[in-house]
């Protein structure tokens, strides 16, 4: 594995993506397409890359998924279509990320322009927050005519995909890109500017139609033993500084993770491509009920980091933390120049006007008790992944055409 952090994995060139999608059986249930939660039908863009019509495919997936190029390299599919393949009964699953992948590089590459803006209906439709649920809902109503008008409390759009997501697994020239496409078909993205402060909900209710909550879990949570401890960082921060500064930051050799999910698994990969000596990650869960992904996963235990597996935090003396075992009667004492804590993030849901629990809003579905204010991504419910984040964009965008109807009447 490579140290450097800006470089991304090779993708498949034109003679290998021919044949790994000859490998798909062209299944006539198509289960891999059931199985994706924006359903982007890789059934029918990986049969288009068999017989070379690559625009055909990208045409495909972004009639699905206006963040295709984003979900190739983020998605976890092993979750969902790949889950799903027909193939894993003979051998492995067909890459379908890495086909999906190969077709938005190209589309990149050729400079298509298939996402178009519907003929104007009058209606305008405010976001609150770029990230990815943010986007796909702009894109969809502008599809269906309407303006959209999206404000982003940061000075870059694209939320966790600009701030969160490593370089070396979401280079920022692709959310750059997504984001520019969908200005292009005529979105106002308004940044720095923050809700409560710069503009007022009653102003967005006055000005707009219907306001889109898309707001992410932004903040970090932290253990409150590490409260104002002058070692410790959380995972949201390291990562956004690394990922603002392309990996120049100077760290120690050795650092401590704290946390099991994705988020953990990209802090401690990012610690050896930035060169870090000693990276070692302590674990509440146990291997056979880790959230993060396999792929994950496995790409951390290949960089070479230590993962040590069912212990918590006890207690903490400046740098030097404590951990008992979850089930066993035992202590691991570890003294670290860094400490970083990845186990969860929130919402902050100040000023909005809505309530939230547990991370999420207290009911399912995309309307709140107010007739103009509508709820997506991460605090709708369902799962936190950017394609899911897909579908609860459209989602929402769907529910708020099937309300206001298209229609220029009033």
């Amino acid at each position: 594995m490579t140290n450097d952090y800006t470089k991304e994995n090779s993708g498949y060139t034109m003679t290998t993506v021919a044949e790994e999608a000859a490998r798909c059986l062209l299944c006539h249930d198509a289960p891999c397409s059931k199985a994706c939660p924006a359903h982007t039908d890789p059934a029918k863009f990986i049969r288009s890359v068999r017989f070379r019509n690559f625009k055909g495919a990208a045409e495909t997936i972004r009639e699905n998924n206006a963040l295709g190029s984003i979900c190739a390299r983020v998605c976890p599919t092993e979750k969902y279509c790949e889950l799903a393949c027909s193939r894993s009964g003979i051998d492995f699953p067909i890459d379908i990320g890495g086909i999906q992948r190969f077709v938005t590089d190209f589309e990149q590459k050729v400079d298509m322009h298939i996402l178009k803006k519907g003929k104007s209906n009058g209606k305008k439709i405010a976001i609150v927050g770029s990230g990815p649920a943010g986007l796909q809902s702009a894109v969809t109503l502008l599809e269906k005519g309407y303006s959209v008008d999206i404000f982003e409390k940061n000075t870059k759009p694209g939320g966790y995909l600009t701030y969160g997501i490593p370089e070396y697994r979401l280079p920022s020239d692709i959310v750059d890109y997504e984001v520019k496409r969908i200005t292009d078909m005529g979105a106002n993205i308004h940044l720095d500017t923050s809700i409560g402060e710069d503009i007022t909900m009653a102003d967005l209710k006055s000005n707009y139609k219907a306001v889109i909550l898309a707001i992410g879990a932004s903040e970090a949570k932290m253990l409150p033993m590490f409260d104002n401890n002058k070692f410790t960082e959380s995972a949201v921060d390291f990562l956004a500084h690394v990922k603002q500064t392309k990996g120049k930051v100077t760290l120690p050799d050795n650092i401590v993770v704290i946390g099991g999910g994705d988020v953990a698994m990209d802090v401690s990969t990012t610690l050896k491509r930035l060169a870090v000596k000693n990276v070692t990650d302590v674990v509440y869960e146990e291997f056979d009920e880790f959230k993060a992904s396999k792929k994950e996963l496995a790409g951390t235990r290949n960089a070479g980091v230590t993962i040590v597996d069912g212990y918590i935090p006890d207690k903490v003396n400046g740098n030097e933390v404590t951990f008992k075992h979850r089930k066993i009667d035992s202590k691991l004492t570890i003294k670290a120049d860094k400490i970083i804590m990845a186990v969860g993030q929130q919402v902050n849901p100040d000023r909005l006007g809505i309530t939230i629990e547990h991370g999420e809003v207290p009911f399912i579905g995309y309307r709140t008790e107010d007739p103009q204010v509508y709820v997506t991504g991460d605090i709708a419910h369902g799962d936190k992944t950017v394609v899911w984040a897909v579908r609860k964009g459209k989602e929402v965008a769907e529910e708020i055409d099937s309300v206001l109807g298209g229609s220029s009447n009033d």
